[in-house]
């Protein structure tokens, strides 16, 4: 007995309205396919269809059964479509979202890695720290700090990235090494004008966390800039070490204010629509970048 055949009947003369366009559809005739929906109404002891000459009309059974059929069978065809490509080899054009941090200092460097690996994938790169919607401006994959709350999208994490408090060390000569927050008070502070709530600065006290607005003379929209001015010595900054880490390795950018920071963990994710299969190329380009990062390498 094929139940998947008789569900699928079923399902495509409602969507098409008639037997004969499920027929055509199916490549049955039409009354082959009107005996698989007789055979499902006769198992399951109730009429799912009224019939008539002109149409057909889902009876109070026919319609909770097409309710729970149809995702069925949806989840079918994506099962099997996912086995079939998970033999094929990664090719052809990946549109890539990425914000400018995350793209800039880890991925762009990343890339001669993964075409190396795939070099029948083509990557079609957007930077850009406006989320995009992914359906609708047709991208494949989309690297984002959470949280999430798009029930639209599956999302990998990749890993956790930390914020860190910094300076560069001539501005610390020139001005002093701040040793509490309240030291914050008399600095020069660098924050991301298109992320307002960077400017308030967390950290741990004995009554909790404690929570310090930041001021400074000079802000911009990017966390790029903010970078380049703090790496000038125009001030202090608290990014992401996924910004920060190549200039704190290299001497450029001190940690400072380390025991009383509350390090608030960003995670980062690759994300792509849900209802969608996941092809070779996007399973490809999220599986390197989870062993390419996952470990978040620019800590070491």
């Amino acid at each position: 007995m094929d139940r998947a055949a008789e569900m699928t009947a079923f399902v495509r003369a409602v969507e098409t309205g008639g037997f004969s366009a499920a027929a055509r559809d199916l490549g049955l005739t039409p009354s082959a396919l009107s005996k698989l929906v007789t055979r499902l109404e006769d198992r399951l002891g109730a009429r799912l269809l009224h019939r008539t000459t002109r149409r057909l009309q889902l009876t109070a059974e026919g319609e909770a059964f097409y309710a729970r059929a149809r995702p069925i069978l949806k989840a079918m065809d994506e099962a099997e479509a996912e086995v079939a490509q998970a033999g094929a080899s990664p090719r052809g054009l990946l549109r890539l979202h990425c914000g400018s941090a995350f793209g800039m200092h880890q991925l762009a460097p990343s890339i001669p890695r993964f075409l190396a690996l795939h070099p029948d994938v083509e990557l079609d790169i957007t930077i850009s720290d406006q989320a995009p919607g992914a359906v609708e401006e047709g991208f494949d994959l989309s690297i984002r700090i959470g949280p999430l709350d798009e029930s639209s999208l599956v999302a990998r994490r990749i890993c956790n990235m930390q914020r860190v408090i910094c300076a560069a060390p001539a501005y610390l000569d020139r001005c002093g090494t701040p040793r509490t927050p309240d030291d914050l008070q008399r600095h020069n502070c660098l924050w991301i004008t298109s992320l307002p709530a960077l400017r308030r600065w967390p950290f741990d006290t004995d009554d909790g966390i404690r929570v310090v607005n930041v001021g400074g003379n000079v802000v911009a929209n990017n966390a790029e800039t903010v970078l380049q001015l703090a790496v000038a010595g125009v001030g202090i900054t608290r990014l992401t070490d996924v910004i920060v880490g190549d200039a704190i390795r290299r001497g450029s950018l001190v940690p400072i204010l380390a025991d009383w920071h509350h390090v608030e963990p960003a995670p980062l994710f690759a994300t792509y629509p849900s209802g969608r299969n996941l092809s070779p190329k996007v399973r490809a380009m999220v599986d390197f970048l989870v062993a390419e990062f996952g470990s978040a390498p620019w800590r070491r």
